[in-house]
């Protein structure tokens, strides 16, 4: 049966290299998120790590952002099972897994992605993924939401080709704060050492066959890293764009009041 909320076709998207653009939704804002989604975003992905959502926004995205054929992704705060489960049953088309050292807490992590036996994901129907039981094919065969993994630390760049190679992980996704912080050049984008990072993640996934995402604050820095191969582009947040805006139409006004 098709589910109208997450058919796997977002996972497919990134596996196939196609460029994506979306936002992080950070205000913990349904409504935010939903006029992301009819601004043209390609997805949304709630934050729950540093936002201002908790499980209880997830749902109500996921079907506001679905009503304009976006998907929902969602930042869990940590690797835990319950934590990526109840994401994944709430509809997201995907979750990102933050703050991972290696292969093993990776590894870890994507058992969370799938049932038994493959994975330990707990089963029920009752949920917005298996269309509240009247879709019980969805707890068989290959999963539909993907897995994202952060590299923002600096054992995680040290294993990234490791990483990057371990079936079911779908995107590596540089957190740039936390890997410039981590590599002791806490906001310096433009040091050799954190460029040469972003280089290493690009080529891991290039060798892996999984695309890589990062970021951005703002456009001039999209158009870079897409330029050296980044294709999973987070264009800001919610909260930062609206700031901005607010700011930047102030500003203006102000500057030409009497």
């Amino acid at each position: 049966m098709l589910n109208p909320v997450n058919d796997g076709k977002f996972r497919a998207r990134l596996r196939s290299g196609d460029s994506t653009i979306g936002i992080f939704a950070g205000l913990g804002s349904p409504l935010a998120a939903e006029v992301a989604a009819a601004s043209g975003v390609d997805w949304v992905l709630v934050d729950c790590e540093h936002g201002a959502a908790g499980d209880d926004v997830v749902s109500p995205t996921v079907i506001a952002t679905a009503a304009y054929g976006v998907p929902t992704l969602v930042r869990v705060e940590s690797a835990e099972r319950i934590r990526i489960g109840r994401a994944l049953d709430a509809g997201a088309a995907g979750v990102m897994v933050p703050r991972s050292e290696n292969v093993d807490d990776v590894l870890n992590a994507i058992r969370h992605f799938d049932y038994p036996p493959v994975g330990d994901r707990g089963v029920a129907t009752y949920n917005r993924a298996a269309q509240w039981g009247m879709d019980p094919d969805a707890l068989t065969g290959e999963r539909q939401a993907a897995a994202i993994i952060q590299i923002e630390t600096r054992g995680a760049l040290d294993a990234v080709d490791d990483i990057a190679a371990i079936p079911g992980v779908d995107l590596l996704f540089v957190g740039p704060l936390d890997l410039s912080f981590s590599l002791g050049i806490p906001r310096q984008f433009d040091h050799p050492d954190f460029t040469s990072a972003l280089d290493k993640v690009v080529a891991a996934s290039a060798r892996a066959g999984v695309p890589a995402g990062i970021l951005a604050g703002n456009i001039e820095t999209a158009q870079r890293y897409r330029a050296i191969g980044f294709t999973f582009i987070a264009l800001s947040s919610d909260s930062v764009l609206l700031a901005q805006s607010i700011q930047s139409s102030l500003t203006e006004i102000r500057k030409n009041t009497p």
